[in-house]
């Protein structure tokens, strides 16, 4: 469950300033003293990672307050325990409402040598599933994931449970995944009829395209035991509000996720020139056993981004949803469920300047857009016709490493 505490009277900025010097106190810190006897390879670390942004009006289904705050930052210590085991332990922090909002995001445990390209992990982790969601949300190359995530997965879907890999020993990348969660970071609240568990199966290929290419492509199913409630109808004018929450919004017992990465770069040497193109598409049907098995939710979201110098980059998103939203109506003793559509559609343009690997300041411009009349209030709240972003990222000591 997330924690909440305020901000002690402190203005947003006062905060920042805080956890900066925190941040530089902690991995100015001899990490090496920790592990003295331990080579080098073996060694803990530890880094913290800032993520602050001033939004000039927050997005339907987005994570970000309008005004200045805390996006996804963290606090992070990771390490091999000995030659057969490794392991991370983050802890995540955000402003929502004016308030900080912390987080155990990671804590997990991993092999390191067992056989024939095996690897298991156990504990708390972020799921597989789609190419974004592994990945921290402040590596992204836009100040909020696409619609696909935030309405389907929470934004940033990390769980307790189980996962085993298994790569290939084939000269192109093959690797298979099957993971099972406990499921409540998902899907908090459950019907006593459902089941407590949610488990996903994962495939990823890649492979290099001559000297100046290489491509990814996944496919991936989540299967969910966890029906939430339907919604109960609520007075007109109350608002329907979901800004803040962590678990998904549109849900499910089955989702499929194909995702699809290109990357070029003149003779593979990305530092100076490289374009990357990432498309995902997303469906989750039997969104609920009272309802029409034939309804469906579904989301894509294609974006581009060119690193025209090795400081700068610039690109483009565009990315949709078509949802449905259910509520039941007590009239007279009898429940009656009514079904209303959605359709939110996003684009997105940013400039971004890297000084260093470690440092991001972006501006981003947002445009949302919804269809269906009056329904999309109602399933969404109300869209931002436009918002402005300025996003500065900045990281100390140790983070994670670059995936593909």
């Amino acid at each position: 469950m997330t924690a909440r505490k305020p901000l002690f009277g402190l203005s947003t900025l006062s905060t920042l300033s805080t956890l900066s010097a925190f941040a530089g106190a902690l991995c100015a810190a001899p990490l090496g003293t920790w592990a003295q006897n331990t080579p080098p390879t073996e060694r803990w670390q530890a880094g913290v990672v800032l993520d602050a942004a001033s939004t000039s009006r927050g997005l339907a289904l987005g994570a970000r307050d309008q005004g200045v705050g805390l996006g996804h930052s963290d606090v992070l210590l990771r390490g091999a325990f000995n030659e057969h085991l490794s392991g991370e332990a983050i802890l995540g922090f955000h402003t929502a409402d004016r308030q900080l909002e912390h987080h155990l995001e990671n804590a997990w445990v991993q092999t390191r040598s067992l056989p024939q390209g095996l690897q298991v992990r156990a504990g708390r982790f972020a799921s597989q599933i789609g190419y974004l969601n592994e990945l921290h949300p402040h590596t992204d190359d836009f100040t909020e994931r696409p619609l696909l995530y935030r309405g389907f997965l929470g934004g940033h879907w990390y769980d307790d449970g189980l996962r085993m890999n298994w790569t290939a020993p084939t000269p192109f990348y093959l690797r298979l995944g099957a993971e099972v969660f406990g499921g409540k970071k998902l899907v908090p609240q459950a019907t006593a009829e459902s089941g407590h568990r949610v488990t996903t199966l994962n495939l990823k290929v890649g492979n290099d395209l001559g000297r100046n290419s290489s491509w990814q492509w996944g496919l991936s199913q989540l299967n969910n035991q966890r029906v939430s409630p339907l919604a109960e109808h609520e007075e007109a004018g109350h608002s329907h509000g979901h800004a803040h929450s962590h678990a998904a919004r549109f849900t499910g017992q089955k989702m499929q996720v194909s995702d699809w990465v290109w990357k070029w770069a003149p003779q593979g040497n990305n530092r100076n020139q490289q374009v990357r193109v990432n498309w995902e598409y997303a469906q989750v049907s039997r969104i609920h056993p009272l309802l029409d098995p034939a309804l469906k939710h579904t989301a894509s979201s294609v974006g581009a981004v060119w690193r025209f110098h090795p400081a700068w980059e610039v690109g483009v998103r565009t990315d949709w949803a078509r949802v449905k939203q259910a509520e039941v109506h007590h009239d007279h003793g009898h429940d009656e469920v009514e079904v209303k559509q959605g359709r939110l559609k996003e684009n997105a343009i940013m400039l971004a300047y890297k000084p260093s690997h470690k440092q991001t300041l972006r501006l981003q411009l947002t445009q949302q857009s919804a269809r269906n009349g009056d329904a999309d209030p109602a399933v969404f709240g109300n869209p931002a016709k436009r918002s402005i972003q300025l996003q500065y990222v900045v990281a100390f000591g140790a983070h994670g490493a670059h995936a593909y």
